[in-house]
């Protein structure tokens, strides 16, 4: 566990993490539950059966695919609701909010007003974070990435769908103000192995209570 001194600051309690394919964010998500001894939450992307024929043909999968996600991360926010009580410490890789962003990219008119109709009813009441942490760097660097990490399915990932994914991202956040909002431009550090760069991210979001952050390494000397 990362030795950081936390006397006399607290953790936000229920931290989401987001950003697009590659940019780390189930990374910091684990790490941040180490630090803060918080329970983690994931997407769990390898139980979607239908994910590696999306890759192979996005048109064909795209509806089962997302409905699958939807059905899971749903259920992740219905137990999370019903835990909160008893444990309410958390770091979750998603943030519910987004799931249509991909729907909207990869689904036909049709096929998105019926993924509409199932999101609307299954998303009421799900929890606000105490800090949304999104993640971002440009296209290149998502590439190379998913490159290193080397899961098959995702090799298969083109440039012009990874900038789909990093525009409605961008535009997404742009507007979102659910929750306090930490922006980190994560392009030039490694937070897999960089105890440096993440022990700066960390200090940095515990004076984090309200409004909108930027975190830009380049700038912390």
């Amino acid at each position: 566990m990362i030795e950081l001194d936390l006397r006399g600051r607290s953790a936000p309690g229920y931290i989401a993490v987001e950003g697009p394919i590659g940019v780390g964010k189930t990374t910091l998500a684990r790490r941040l539950a180490d630090t803060f001894n918080h329970e983690i939450l994931l997407e769990d992307a390898d139980e979607n059966p239908f994910l590696e024929r999306f890759y192979q043909n996005r048109r064909e999968a795209a509806l089962a695919t997302q409905l699958f996600f939807l059905f899971q991360r749903a259920q992740k926010i219905q137990e999370l609701r019903q835990s909160e009580l008893f444990s309410p410490v958390r770091v979750a890789d998603f943030l519910i909010e987004k799931d249509p962003l991909f729907a909207r990219i990869n689904l036909d008119p049709d096929e998105f007003e019926l993924y509409d109709k199932v999101y609307q009813k299954m998303t009421i009441d799900a929890p606000q974070p105490d800090l949304v942490i999104y993640l971002q760097a440009p296209t290149d660097v998502l590439l190379s990435r998913i490159e290193r990490r080397g899961i098959n399915h995702e090799q298969t990932i083109d440039r012009a769908y990874l900038e789909q994914l990093n525009e409605v991202y961008s535009e997404f956040f742009l507007y979102y103000d659910g929750a306090p909002l930490l922006i980190v431009n994560a392009s030039m550090i490694d937070l897999a192995a960089g105890d440096r760069d993440y022990l700066q991210l960390v200090d940095y979001l515990l004076d984090i209570r309200s409004g909108r952050h930027y975190f830009n390494p380049t700038f912390f000397g």
